[in-house]
């Protein structure tokens, strides 16, 4: 009798368009007030620790727009559908500077213990408020503190998204299997890693976060810099995440500035949004991954 059940085959190479050697997208979560309230309601009674959430949309988002059109580029802003309720003129700006706009949730709901129904409620409510607000229906998702369920694949694949960005098991994209869509037999898959976002080098934030740090911004910049670096040496997809609230600081913006010209300077590397990497997976035609739960044998 085996104690585990067997585990998935690493991801495959993928080849880049144009010859590039690697890709890279920098994402920014739009959590603004949601990041804290699902978890902790009370905190809407905090007037300092809502302020401290909403600088991402009010000077953050405008701050690393900024940044974008500096350097001529798209990327993905996730955005929880309250978010877009809250502050409607700064997520139509970010459409309007022609960027995607991806589901993150409707009130960044945690899904640890989540049922599918109630999980299925949370993607229609933020579908909805995003298409009402914004003028579109994202084709990609994140789970709220990358937290998806095991139903999360299939709920994504019923509702016609393309891809998700939650899973850590790659340094490459790849497609990842759905279970009971026949239909839609996988959606791609796009690897995060917690090395690669500013919430466990910058949020502090007393009663809600107060276990993180405020660490330099010349740390974080290194630390993208050599991901970055390394990334591209084997061929993999450097996906950056960042918090408005965090990184929209001036000289956390300035850092992240930096690294962007890094991505940008190099010239073998592909900088695009996570809908275009997307796409370009689901064109290659990749044989899907199957990952699954796995099952303790009892003794």
């Amino acid at each position: 009798m085996t104690g585990a059940t067997p585990g998935p085959v690493p991801a495959g190479p993928i080849t880049w368009p144009n010859g590039s050697t690697a890709a890279a997208s920098f994402c920014f979560d739009v959590d603004a007030e949601s990041a804290v309230l699902h978890a902790s309601p009370a905190t809407a009674d905090r007037p300092g620790v809502m302020s401290h959430q909403s600088y991402g949309p009010l000077v953050g988002v405008p701050r690393i727009l900024g940044i974008l059109d500096r350097h001529g580029l798209q990327a993905t802003f996730f955005v929880p559908g309250y978010t877009a309720e809250r502050y409607p003129g700064v997520v139509r700006d970010i459409v309007a500077a022609g960027h995607e706009v991806a589901h993150h949730g409707y009130l960044h709901e945690t899904l640890e213990g989540v049922d599918p129904e109630t999980e299925a409620t949370y993607l229609d409510r933020g579908l909805e408020a995003l298409e009402r607000v914004a003028g579109v229906r994202p084709v990609g998702y994140r789970a709220p503190m990358w937290e998806p369920t095991w139903a999360t694949a299939s709920l994504l694949a019923e509702r016609g998204f393309l891809y998700d960005s939650s899973l850590m098991d790659a340094d490459v994209p790849y497609e990842l299997a759905t279970a009971g869509v026949p239909d839609v037999p996988s959606i791609v898959e796009i690897p995060i890693q917690w090395a690669l976002d500013d919430w466990e080098q910058y949020c502090f934030i007393p009663g809600v976060s107060g276990e993180g740090l405020i660490e330099s911004p010349a740390k974080a910049q290194e630390m993208w810099s050599l991901e970055l670096d390394a990334m591209r040496s084997v061929g993999g997809c450097f996906a950056l995440t960042n918090h408005p609230f965090l990184s929209g600081r001036p000289s956390r913006a300035l850092a992240l500035e930096r690294v962007v010209e890094r991505a940008v300077q190099y010239g073998d590397v592909w900088v695009a949004p996570l809908r275009a990497i997307a796409e370009h997976v689901r064109a290659l035609g990749l044989t899907p991954r199957t990952l699954s739960r796995p099952v303790l044998d009892p003794q």
